[in-house]
């Protein structure tokens, strides 16, 4: 089949899970025999290549707007798309729903992957939360099928609009590196870090952890690995909570081995998000090998089963703390829980087993 893969910023993944997905799925179906492109923001992808891991990179403008810039790029691709014969065509985020239509038009297929409940983000003001909304309603109706990767999304669905989609959840294969340059770089020891992945704004809630750290006896480190792009005054505020303790690192992105270098060296990762469906640094840091704490959304729970913790998130970082000062004093129950976290991810999060179920749900399509 011809496939493509819209509505993310594109490969290289450097920037979220959704990209990170393009590119072990697109890797994958190219391994499999499919012809893939994805389509990149050409202001975000400075990989010069045309062609990366068997995958076609097509590189088109867009509008660097917080509001304007994955609509846009969507619309774009989606019209480039009418030329190219596709069979499939693979869109992410419910943001993009209105112009999945649009390759349909020309016979292709069209699948949403509409992502958690992206409307309960405090960055959006109530316009754009009320255009998320009506998103998700035209993901039931233009696209040939769409799907989630959480079960508590699916029931979301279910009950606002009596519309149930396909559960396909995420996957976690990653690389174990032992430690190196990385780790040297930010003056970090294996095992004597608490590890938090992802952007940094303010749903995310990584203030959490940073209110709760301070408060912790501990000479364990605590590392922040993320930035955000129009999230200055928040970002600015965190470090300024944290500037009086040398043990708060905060690293900026980190992508590729060097992301792979932090994970796999984590004693805990701590995944504070309040909003969201399945969060892929929480899946990834339990392939890794981490004992994880989250904040306790039903999406977050899905995913940790009984392989980890929950801190109740109306209470933030004082049951945070609470529960980071127990662990931190019971080095076995950290260690069994490492176990069973890594082995819950081995059971249910396997990236073989998304690529069957995308490409079985392609074939079904193009029957």
């Amino acid at each position: 089949m011809k496939i493509a893969l819209m509505g993310t910023r594109g490969v290289p993944a450097s920037y979220s899970g959704f990209e990170t997905c393009v590119e072990q799925l697109g890797q994958r179906l190219v391994e499999r025999g499919h012809e893939v492109t994805v389509y990149c923001r050409s202001h975000h992808i400075t990989y010069e290549g045309d062609y990366y891991k068997g995958m076609r990179l097509v590189k088109l403008p867009t509008i660097a707007n917080k509001y304007l810039d994955t609509m846009v790029h969507s619309f774009i691709s989606s019209i480039h798309a009418l030329t190219q014969g596709y069979d499939i065509a693979l869109y992410f985020i419910a943001g993009n729903s209105p112009v999945t239509w649009i390759p349909r038009l020309v016979g292709t297929k069209t699948l949403l992957n509409v992502d958690g409940l992206d409307w309960k983000r405090e960055k959006w003001p109530t316009l754009a939360q009320k255009y998320i909304q009506f998103s998700e309603y035209l993901a039931t109706k233009l696209p040939n099928i769409y799907l989630t990767d959480s079960r508590v999304v699916q029931g979301y669905y279910q009950d606002r609009f009596n519309s149930t989609p396909p559960y396909i959840p995420y996957g976690s294969e990653i690389q174990q590196l032992p430690p190196g340059d990385v780790l040297s770089q930010f003056r970090l020891e294996p095992e004597q870090y608490i590890l938090f992945v992802g952007r940094l704004v303010p749903e995310n809630c990584a203030h959490h952890l940073v209110e709760a750290f301070r408060n912790l006896q501990t000479d364990k480190k605590c590392v922040i690995v993320g930035d955000a792009p129009y999230a200055e005054a928040y970002i600015a505020d965190l470090k300024a909570k944290a500037a009086d303790d040398p043990r708060i690192v905060f690293t900026g992105y980190v992508f590729g081995d060097g992301y792979h270098e932090l994970g796999s060296n984590a004693y805990i990762f701590v995944e504070t998000s309040g909003v969201g469906g399945t969060h892929p640094a929480l899946v990834e840091a339990m392939a890794f090998g981490s004992c994880v704490i989250t904040h306790d959304t039903p999406e977050n729970l899905e995913t940790i089963g009984e392989a980890g913790f929950a801190y109740n998130g109306r209470s933030g970082a004082t049951d945070l703390q609470q529960q980071l000062s127990q662990l931190l004093q019971e080095p076995d129950t950290v260690a069994t829980y490492q176990q069973l976290a890594q082995q819950r991810a081995q059971m249910y999060y396997t990236w073989e087993a998304v690529t069957d179920a995308y490409e079985a749900l392609f074939q079904q399509l193009t029957r």
